[in-house]
């Protein structure tokens, strides 16, 4: 199992993968958007070169759980997402993760312009590492 994480907003998606154990999600990039072809295009080549066999996409819901028009906009985003790849959309609620990830580089000492051009990455891989710690783990052999 090996997955991607997104997190879609309107300019940008960031973009992280899971390790080939499905343990950790790391930072992989961020694509500018430019229209649904380019993007599902540029993602799918992502995904290929890291042999990823499903995406988990930030759902931005409501503070209280409830589904607001960025949520449809990014649901109809991974359906086109899952027609050109066949391969398997997983929604993980993304609430606050862009401020985990804004927390996060300012403990890190990151510097402003430096984190505005990872934060969606960061939170791309808060989002999947979110998922990856909610999977069973079958105890070693």
């Amino acid at each position: 199992m090996r997955a991607m994480g997104l997190d879609v907003g309107t300019k940008t998606v960031g973009v992280a993968v899971a390790d080939e154990l499905g343990l950790t999600a790391q930072p992989l990039t961020v694509v500018r958007r430019s229209n649904l072809k380019a993007d599902l295009a540029e993602l799918l080549k992502l995904a290929t070169e890291r042999e990823v066999d499903r995406f988990v996409i930030g759902l931005p819901l409501n503070m209280d759980g409830s589904e607001g028009p960025r949520a449809e906009a990014t649901r109809r985003f991974g359906d086109a997402l899952a027609k050109a790849s066949n391969l398997s959309i997983i929604y993980q609620d993304e609430r606050l993760t862009t401020v985990a990830a804004e927390h996060a580089l300012l403990e890190a000492n990151v510097s402003r312009g430096k984190r505005r051009e990872v934060i969606d990455q960061v939170a791309a891989s808060i989002i999947l590492q979110g998922w990856l710690d909610a999977q069973p783990r079958s105890p070693p052999a």
